[in-house]
């Protein structure tokens, strides 16, 4: 009704009716006083109601009540910059003695325009300015947006175009040119009502924000989340004992056994020292907001085990000398990251999610350590021990291409075809038994072959190739004859030398 009759007076103010409206904005100014001493009390209630959560909860509360203090200061810095503009006016108007209860001079049309519109400091614009920052700073606060619309639009400072005018007037100049002194300040006292209820708005929602994530529950049940129910000994047992949908900020007290667990966080955590299955049980104990509170009991078991770990030859149940063995190492429940190993008699390196042991004395044997790290401790979990042996000798064969264009390899014993034999560059060796697939280097070999009258007629290689003398001796095979790969000597990767079983060629 306040804001209503303001409207009016200041549309009769534009029709220059008489003193009487004057004294209508007298009455106007003392109802606006009252009724923004009443929303600074409401704002008060509001407050103080926050300030008490806060005692209560400091961490739920903590957060909102800061904000709340900007508002609070936000809106009394503003406030009284509009109080000391109302007693500038009235200065301006009666002299130094002027009171802004009791305005002496409340027709002058000069005060307001030489307080707000000056040259050389015109308050005015800081008053818009002021307001400008203060609208959008309360308005960053609201979450309704029917809330925000109305703040912005009472405090609005947008140009504004008078009746019997083209172009709109800055907001201080339409709001202060040519007003009466009771006309200005009943103004400035409508401003601060509008300051004091965005204020109000601000702290009624940050009020309500302090238990707006709240998760309301018709039942609550104790639960103990171990990180793992499988320990090693001399590791950690670590649980989790919570109640279902607990307010973080509120945590229950915790007894196992008849102890009190402490630390807030619910952590139930002791070193092993023996293997087995164990059983514990306690409860948990709610405080609630009437002072009463309620035990919800708990119960959970673990399972301590001896230290071990797998470590597996992936390719084969010896190591071999020379030569690269993958191995498999992995210890239950430790990540890969946090496990280690060494061999002795060779070295043992990670290769991404296994390793590689390659020993290098044949007849010793290969102890490889494990360890990991459990619980920010390095522990040995397994050791394990390989007998290191030399590689098998390699078969010698000719290699050459398949029907079908695969690569075979022909070792002897059955018909073999002139021509893949023509075009074969020499012979080669490997292991190929299902187990291993290794490469041998051969050095050098002899054929054997035989005249009508049974006589050997041996032929020696160009290393691992045949020779011109041998490839003329291929010439003169008729189908059905044979002859011997013989005297072949191979090196494989551990370095070591060897002579391979002869190879029978028979030609077909």
């Amino acid at each position: 009704m306040i804001n209503l009759m303001y409207i009016v007076l200041t549309a009769m103010l534009a029709l220059n009716v008489s003193s009487d409206v004057l004294d209508g904005f007298v009455q106007v100014e003392d109802g606006l006083a009252r009724s923004n001493a009443t929303v600074g009390r409401r704002n008060d209630a509001v407050y103080s109601q926050l300030q008490r959560l806060t005692e209560q909860n400091p961490e739920k509360g903590g957060p909102w009540l800061e904000k709340a203090t900007r508002v609070r200061n936000e809106a009394d810095h503003l406030y009284a910059l509009v109080d000391s503009l109302k007693l500038a006016i009235v200065i301006e108007a009666d002299g130094k003695d002027g009171d802004v209860h009791a305005i002496n001079r409340r027709d002058d049309l000069e005060a307001a325009s030489v307080v707000m519109l000056g040259v050389k400091d015109p308050k005015g614009q800081l008053l818009r300015e002021g307001i400008d920052s203060y609208r959008d700073f309360i308005v960053s606060l609201l979450t309704d947006s029917a809330k925000s619309a109305s703040i912005a639009d009472a405090l609005s400072t947008s140009p504004i175009r008078l009746p019997g005018t083209v172009n709109p007037r800055p907001w201080e100049q339409a709001k202060f040119e040519n007003q009466p002194v009771v006309a200005a300040v009943t103004h400035l006292t409508k401003l601060q009502n509008d300051i004091r209820f965005a204020e109000g708005e601000a702290l009624s929602n940050l009020l309500s924000a302090v238990d707006a994530g709240d998760v309301r529950v018709n039942e609550i049940n104790a639960f103990v989340i171990p990180q793992s129910r499988m320990v090693m000994r001399g590791g950690k047992y670590s649980a989790n004992i919570v109640l279902a949908a607990v307010d973080t900020t509120a945590r229950p007290a915790i007894f196992i056994n008849g102890q009190q667990l402490s630390g807030s966080d619910g952590l139930y955590e002791f070193a092993t020292s023996k293997t087995g299955n164990f059983d514990y049980s306690g409860y948990l104990e709610v405080t609630h907001g009437d002072g009463s509170s309620t035990r919800h009991p708990f119960s959970s078991s673990y399972t301590v085990m001896e230290p071990t770990a797998t470590v597996s030859a992936t390719m084969m149940n010896v190591l071999y000398a020379g030569i690269n063995n993958p191995l498999s190492i992995s210890v239950p429940g430790v990540p890969t990251s946090n496990v280690s190993a060494t061999m002795t008699n060779g070295t043992l390196t990670r290769n991404g999610d296994t390793w590689i042991a390659r020993p290098t004395k044949v007849g010793d044997n290969a102890v490889i350590t494990v360890t990991a790290t459990i619980d920010g401790r390095q522990q040995t979990v397994a050791t394990s021990t390989f007998r290191v042996r030399k590689l098998p000798d390699p078969t010698a064969f000719i290699a050459f291409s398949g029907a079908n264009g695969a690569k075979e390899r022909y070792k002897g014993g059955k018909p073999f075809s002139k021509t893949l034999l023509a075009q074969a560059p020499g012979i080669s060796a490997a292991i190929d038994d299902d187990m291993l697939n290794i490469d041998f280097e051969v050095l050098g070999f002899e054929t054997v072959f035989f005249d009508q009258m049974g006589n050997a007629l041996p032929e020696l290689s160009q290393g691992a190739s045949f020779s011109a003398k041998q490839r003329e001796q291929f010439k003169r095979l008729s189908r059905g004859k044979r002859f011997y790969i013989s005297r072949i000597r191979a090196k494989g990767p551990d370095g070591i030398t060897r002579e391979l079983s002869p190879v029978e060629v028979i030609v077909q």
